[in-house]
């Protein structure tokens, strides 16, 4: 039984699906959590699929004791009342246009996130006041009706990756089969592929298979104008 936790806005489903149809590791046992390491450093499960800055690491893991696959980036997302302008649009938003707006929630400078305070900001978007800046893949998850989430134009803004990230000490073949799952790998690809050769070694194996052909081609019989002719009878 492999147990898993993922991140509020991710959306799995496709991956647990292919993992239970598909492997033999007596099942897949998930949790939808705000903060997927909560889990994971716990005990409580075995992989998480998490939520982590850009490029960076949570403070509470290392990268001496986990292994982090990062699978995405999330894009920059804005949460707008539905009757506004942006919405009907339904465009890009660049933050020049939205400088006078009524900021509810934005995200941390470190791409730090807090659920709850989105939620509650969400809930004054939907009262048709002010935005949200966070990734839009986790707008779009908890955005109800009155709200749209759109995305940002905005490089100043921190962006988020969604990892696998796991204890190293816990590697198992479940959880290799999970992230060959996740990276889009064929279940019948070895976990470990062949490293890609360079330049320099494509070229010398092409010149030893040349080689190699040029010297089957001096091993061959003679042709038969270089036999000796037979005298004619007289």
């Amino acid at each position: 039984m492999l147990r898993l936790s993922f991140a509020t806005g991710t959306e799995p489903g496709k991956w647990f699906e292919r993992f239970r149809r598909a492997t033999d590791h007596g099942g897949l046992e998930t949790i939808d959590a705000d903060d997927a390491l909560d889990p994971l450093l716990a005990g409580e499960v075995d992989v998480v699929l998490a939520r982590l800055p850009h490029g960076g690491i949570d403070k509470r893991i290392s990268e001496d004791t986990t292994h982090i696959v990062r699978l995405y980036t999330e894009a920059r997302g804005v949460a707008v009342p539905k009757d506004s302008v942006f919405a009907e649009l339904g465009e890009a938003v660049d933050p020049r246009d939205i400088a006078d707006e009524y900021l509810n929630y934005r995200i941390g400078p470190d791409a730090s996130l807090d659920i709850d305070e989105i939620r509650a900001g969400l809930q004054v978007v939907a009262a048709n006041v002010g935005i949200v800046i966070a990734p839009r893949p986790l707008l779009k998850v908890l955005s109800k009706k009155q709200v749209v989430p759109l995305e940002l134009k905005d490089p100043q803004v921190p962006q988020t990756e969604i990892a696998l990230v796991w204890l190293k000490e816990n590697d198992s073949e479940a959880i290799q089969d999970f992230v060959g799952i996740a990276k889009g790998r064929t279940l019948n690809s070895s976990r470990h592929e062949a490293p890609k050769k360079t330049a320099r070694e494509k070229a010398k194996a092409k010149q030893a298979r040349r080689n190699a052909g040029a010297k089957t081609g001096s091993q061959k019989s003679p042709n038969r104008s270089s036999r000796p002719r037979k005298g004619r009878r007289g």
